[in-house]
């Protein structure tokens, strides 16, 4: 079978192709590889900028030249590192090799290809290579997604700010509260975390074979090659480099960042299954599409399906976010293959978040605020205000107040408006306070 959306094994890139397909400019083997030219063709121009003896000689009018092999980097580009590969079983060292078939191709450099990858290891270029293509991905990709559903909050909030609603704790009738800042709690949370993650570093180990710039070091002992590694990786590449590593990250930022977006996705759960439960008790009901069936079987029905194919692949993005967070770190003395393995399913768990964040959003997309349930659960809820009438009793310094209210309300039978009122009439306090008392209702018993 030729790979389509169709046999795809990964959903990903077959059923959610639509909703994930800008990623594929960050995370895949296309990608990757470019973004391993990139950071190549970077490091020579620093080192001609820096400049070495032998490279003093430079063309500087070649420089944007250089940097058009990435910029203009394509499929058939990849397509030839990939068969480079073919026969160095080695996928940076085919990047090295077409990067000087591209020198070849410019004329008159020559002198300088053996400058491509001078001192490096391949971890040079993939610890750099990956931080950067997640960074790109979150900023560019992954984060106004996630604004796009803050937003919708903010404006579902807003819209909903007075209405009033039964809370539920522990499944049960409590205080009311109201719809709108029952939204807004997800905004502050969902606002906090994105803070927290945006102020992670994008780190990126750069340090030769065994990060003490070895090779550097003996061929050109007169420079300070951590400073240069510093600038290179903080000015070209936007990251930050980390100063003591193996041969590879250290990768404790980068666990970081996965957790940080683990608990984003969490209170994305916590959000679907809210919603989810608020249609089941018909607080909302959703908008109807031609032609959409709910149910094979049953003709009438109209599943929440959009929160529950949400939580689904936030599920799936959390174990692997917690996998590779956990796994990352941890290394045989000073390297072993299975960060490089497991680096290549970085772009999964955000291309679940993606499918997860699109979901949401389609889901609130189709909501219908029912305000006459809302109003009839509230109103055959009146026990809830026995909250508010033994609190002002304990203001008035009535005696025991709060077992009076107990010994009416918890009784397993129906309180109403009635009921409430009646007991407000025995209550030996002024008259004043018996208004005070009468005026408290479910609706607007609903705080600040």
């Amino acid at each position: 079978m030729e790979l389509d959306i169709l046999t795809a094994i990964s959903p990903i890139d077959g059923r959610y192709r639509s909703k994930t397909e800008p990623l594929a400019c960050y995370f895949s083997e296309f990608a990757l590889i470019k973004y391993r030219v990139r950071v190549e063709i970077e490091y020579f121009i620093t080192l001609v900028e820096l400049p070495l003896p032998q490279l003093a000689s430079f063309p500087v009018d070649k420089i944007e030249t250089l940097r058009d092999i990435y910029r203009h980097f394509n499929e058939e580009a990849a397509s030839r590192v990939k068969t480079i590969e073919q026969t160095t079983n080695h996928d940076v060292k085919a990047v090295e090799y077409y990067i000087k078939e591209q020198f070849d191709a410019i004329g008159g450099l020559e002198q300088y290809k053996e400058f491509i990858h001078f001192g490096l290891t391949s971890q040079d270029i993939n610890n750099t290579s990956v931080p950067l293509s997640l960074k790109e991905a979150i900023e560019e990709v992954y984060l106004p997604t996630l604004q796009r559903l803050v937003d919708d909050l903010k404006q579902k909030a807003e819209e909903w700010a007075d209405v009033p609603m039964l809370a539920k704790t522990h499944g049960q009738p409590a205080s009311p509260t109201r719809l709108g800042k029952e939204v807004q709690v997800f905004v502050y949370r969902l606002e906090q975390q994105i803070d927290s993650l945006k102020a992670l570093p994008y780190t990126a180990k750069f340090g030769g074979a065994t990060g003490n710039f070895n090779a550097h070091h003996v061929a050109y002992p007169q420079y300070n090659w951590h400073a240069f590694a510093d600038k290179f990786v903080a000015e070209k590449l936007g990251l930050k480099r980390e100063q003591f590593t193996t041969q590879i990250s250290n990768y404790d930022w980068l666990g970081a960042i996965f957790d940080a977006m683990r608990r984003i996705n969490t209170i994305i759960i916590d959000l679907d299954r809210d919603f989810w439960m608020y249609i089941s008790m018909e607080y909302f009901k959703q908008r109807i599409k031609a032609g959409e069936v709910g149910s094979s079987a049953m003709p009438h029905k109209v599943n929440p399906i959009d929160y529950e194919n949400s939580e689904g692949n936030l599920g799936i993005a959390n174990a692997i976010l917690q996998f590779l967070a956990a796994k990352l770190p941890v290394s045989r003395l000073q390297r072993d293959l299975t960060d490089s393995t497991v680096l290549r399913n970085v772009g999964v768990p955000v291309g679940h978040s993606i499918i997860a964040i699109e979901s949401t959003l389609k889901g609130l997309g189709k909501l219908i605020l029912n305000e006459q349930k809302l109003f009839e659960d509230l109103d055959n809820t009146w026990a809830v205000v026995a909250e508010a009438i033994q609190t002002i009793l304990r203001r008035e310094a009535y005696p025991h107040p709060y077992e009076a209210l107990k010994q009416l309300t918890r009784t397993n039978k129906p309180m109403n408006k009635e009921l409430i009122h009646e007991f407000i009439e025995t209550l030996n306090v002024p008259e004043d306070v018996k208004e005070e008392l009468r005026a408290i209702t479910p609706h607007n018993y609903t705080g600040e």
